[in-house]
């Protein structure tokens, strides 16, 4: 692993705010300023196959990755900042296995979100109301 791929790998698995592939190039050249967006890209893709990070992928925006928890979970998403939260509810282990048990698939993968309007959006909303 080189020195850059640590620094990716880094930024990922400490952040809590599900960066973009332009987001991570940003933080990681500041460290190493020869880095390409190109080696930022092909870093992000091989943790991706190896599972050690976690693709959140939207229709118009830019796909954001998950290094903190790799692993399928469910997110609320705010439509208004794009901000992403993790959360955990154990029902969706629940209903996973009970799909599965009642059609008969084999679940390799589940992802829920849930799309609202978080708490500062809404305060700035009440703001400009004001």
């Amino acid at each position: 692993m080189t020195p850059q791929r640590a620094a990716i790998l880094k930024v990922l698995t400490e952040s809590h705010d599900h960066p973009s592939v332009e987001q991570v190039y940003e933080l990681v050249k500041r460290t190493f300023p020869m880095t390409s967006l190109a080696t930022v890209y092909k870093a992000v893709t091989l943790l991706k196959e190896e599972k050690e990070i976690l693709e959140l992928g939207f229709a118009n925006e830019s796909s954001r990755y998950d290094g903190y928890k790799p692993y399928p979970h469910p997110h609320l998403i705010c439509v208004k900042c794009q901000k992403i939260i993790d959360t955990e509810i154990g029902l969706i282990n629940n209903l996973t296995q009970e799909l599965a048990d009642q059609y008969g698939y084999q679940i390799v993968n589940q992802r829920v979100d849930f799309y609202g309007i978080c708490p500062q959006c809404q305060q700035k909303k009440d703001d400009v109301l004001r």
